[in-house]
């Protein structure tokens, strides 16, 4: 059985040159295409800050079933790339993350387990490149 927890609700007019905003109005952006010097933000930005403020929640859970906790100086830096290929356009990604005062093979234990229960990788899983870094 699946319960819905959450539904995020956005209306977005103009494309990569309009603007979004969601049903509660709490986001309200501009668009722009990437490497545009247009004043808003674009999609790639945007799923980059969804999937790193997900993935650092999941590295969290995954330290809290080990009786860890995650450093309140952790940061996930993720970069999303909009590539043209044979196929079209495709997106990739890196997610690099920083646990200081972790071992890293511990960091990178916990990175690696985010990663399968994260959502957002989930829903990346074998669509896209995905890389993950521990520094």
């Amino acid at each position: 059985m699946s319960t819905v927890i959450y539904t995020g609700k956005t209306s977005t007019t103009g494309g990569r040159d309009g603007a979004s905003r969601s049903s509660d109005g709490r986001l309200d952006v501009t668009l722009s295409p990437p490497g545009s010097s247009g004043a808003g933000t674009n999609p790639e930005q945007l799923f980059a800050a969804g999937w790193s403020a997900c993935f650092l929640g999941a590295i969290g859970r995954v330290a809290s079933e080990r009786r860890l906790r995650v450093p309140a100086d952790a940061v996930i830096n993720t970069e999303i790339d909009l590539v043209s290929n044979d196929d079209g356009y495709v997106l990739q990604a890196r997610l690099n993350a920083k646990l200081p005062g972790i071992d890293p093979d511990l960091a990178k234990s916990l990175v690696e387990r985010a990663h399968q229960l994260c959502p957002y990788s989930k829903a990346t899983s074998g669509n896209i490149a995905v890389e993950l870094n521990v520094a």
